[in-house]
């Protein structure tokens, strides 16, 4: 597929043409004016993390991305607790690593998350090693497996009744009923093996992506929509990226420059290797997408790679004027993405940034909404006002 070839979407779940825009949050650390530069001045506390959420909201992000990594920085759970009653509009997309809590509490603590945020929480369910540990595969994908099973069956279901390999019960749901109806809130996973995306197809609702060439994302999109289908199901596609825009195309890329100005490739890769994900087969296939770039760094137009070289997790950034980068998420949303999650260095002056430029020009949209699951009055649910028993 070329850059000048027409599109045609996926088969997806949402078919009409919206996006949910999303912003992210430092709960990790990293956030700095220079790649592989660790800034004090930026670094991962409760207020610089609470100061990135409350822009984005007053901006007009849909939702922002809490990771999880066991770095210098905020626990998701803790902090998505202490931000919920200062936000209004903004969703928590809220990174779980499956394996950390025993599966009826982490049911029961993102229900309670849910109604504090009255149905504007969204799930990122992650499938690596937890902190600490090597871990074979195969036990992996069937503990997220089994741990998503339990949620569902917590969330929708009168009982868990659960008889897994890893996990059995049999025990009432009521202390896990989220605020959410049709299901809870929407999970969102990402995954290149061949058991994560079987994961995800069979699960989860939105199959979020890393920076590739627009033929690799095609590609991996027909993948997992066909697998989706396989199991009667629909699944959406968002895309994890990062992004640099302003007035010129001449500005944008200076400041690409300037953000490795100051580039140290040990640092860097010291930086790099403390996330759990860091040898994982997608920040692999990041890395191996550098080997064709040019020597700026750029694989095909707009899309800037050298980010990957200081950072686990998404490698790359679009890197253009407003009318570029609009004209780019148009053609990822005419392949079938449905959320994008950007973020830039430093967090707080890039949200700006792409919210003056970029924002209003998008379909944004909450996909909670767009999927139903946030009930115009408050449900009944024995945390609401349904009988205790």
């Amino acid at each position: 597929m070329s850059l000048s070839s027409p599109i045609s979407s996926v088969a997806i779940r949402t078919p009409q043409r919206v996006a949910e825009i999303s912003w992210f949050d430092d709960l990790c650390g990293g956030d700095t004016q220079y790649l592989s530069v660790l800034d004090g001045a930026y670094r991962s506390s409760w207020a610089h993390c609470r100061d990135i959420t409350l822009s984005a909201e007053r901006l007009g992000y849909s939702n922002i991305l809490l990771p999880t990594s066991y770095t210098v920085g905020q626990d998701v759970m803790t902090f998505a607790a202490g931000i919920a009653p200062q936000t209004s509009r903004i969703n928590l997309l809220t990174a779980i690593r499956t394996g950390e809590i025993h599966p009826p509490m982490l049911a029961r603590a993102l229900a309670s998350l849910d109604h504090m945020l009255e149905g504007r929480l969204t799930i990122n369910i992650i499938n690596s090693d937890l902190p600490g540990l090597r871990e074979v595969p195969e036990l992996r994908y069937q503990r997220c497996a089994e741990t998503i099973e339990i949620l569902r069956q917590a969330w929708t279901q009168e009982r868990i009744v659960h008889k897994g390999e890893l996990y059995q019960f049999d025990m009432p749901s009521d202390p896990a009923k989220p605020y959410q109806q049709n299901g809870g809130p929407l999970l969102y996973f990402g995954g290149t093996s061949e058991g994560a995306r079987e994961v995800c197809a069979q699960y989860c609702d939105m199959f979020l992506m890393w920076p590739e060439t627009e033929e690799m994302l095609y590609e991996t999109m027909q993948d997992l929509s066909a697998r989706a289908a396989r199991h009667g199901r629909q699944i959406d596609f968002g895309l994890r990226i990062h992004v640099i825009v302003r007035e010129t195309e001449s500005e944008a890329r200076a400041y690409a420059r300037k953000l490795m100005s100051k580039f140290d490739p040990v640092k860097g890769a010291e930086i790099k290797s403390r996330a759990q994900d860091s040898w994982s087969l997608g920040v692999h296939r990041q890395n191996q997408l550098r080997e064709y770039a040019d020597n700026e760094g750029f694989v095909e137009p707009l899309l800037w790679t050298d980010i990957g070289k200081a950072r686990s997790g998404a490698g790359g950034a679009l890197v253009g004027t407003p009318d570029q980068i609009v004209e780019k998420l148009n053609r990822y949303m005419d392949m079938g993405f449905r959320a994008f999650i950007f973020s830039g260095y430093p967090l707080l002056d890039e949200a700006d940034y792409f919210a003056r430029y970029v924002l209003p020009r998008l379909p944004n949209v909450s996909m909670p909404q767009v999927q139903g699951r946030i009930p115009h009055a408050t449900p009944v649910t024995p945390l609401t006002t349904a009988p205790l028993r």
